[in-house]
């Protein structure tokens, strides 16, 4: 199964067009939050299902969650913005949380810096930000594939 990974996008079309190709050959997106109105337009765009969650500049939206647990060729996967858990400070709140509830892979942005890290067997996935990356990385998002064996690229645009 391949999952196209992208996060705070905040509105900009231009940088979202530009993922939009590598995406149409998904078999799911996940979009991790800010500005979760183009999770809708990437659903559009790319005729594949999009699982989706608010962030912290999505107050506005009403019938979206900030969280949400599915399953994705047999791993459970979290998805969350992050700032509830306060990923600018590291990924111990997160942790706790995966390993409290089974989780295997873990989803999310706020802080526009890309990670791909394993920690006791759980997988965590920050795509970068499409708009405004920090830390010195570049525009990006992700591309995870879930097979036999799990492979993640983060893809600069």
């Amino acid at each position: 199964m391949k999952i196209g990974i992208i996060s705070d996008t905040h509105g900009n079309m231009s940088s979202i067009e530009k993922v939009v190709p590598y995406l149409k050959k998904s078999d799911l997106i996940i979009h991790a939050g800010d500005c979760v109105d183009d999770a809708e337009y990437l659903h559009y765009a790319t005729d594949v299902e999009v699982k989706s969650v608010k962030g912290n500049c999505d107050l506005y939206i009403r019938n979206e969650s900030y969280e949400l647990t599915f399953n994705a060729n047999g791993k459970k996967i979290f998805l969350c913005h992050g700032h509830y858990y306060d990923v600018k400070y590291g990924l111990n709140s997160l942790l706790n949380m995966a390993k409290r509830n089974n989780i295997d892979i873990v989803v999310f942005g706020h802080t526009h810096i890309p990670l791909y890290e394993v920690i006791d067997n759980i997988i965590f996935i920050n795509p970068g930000s499409t708009t405004y990356p920090r830390g010195g990385s570049e525009k990006s998002f992700g591309i995870l594939i879930i097979e036999e064996n799990i492979s993640y690229k983060n893809i600069n645009i």
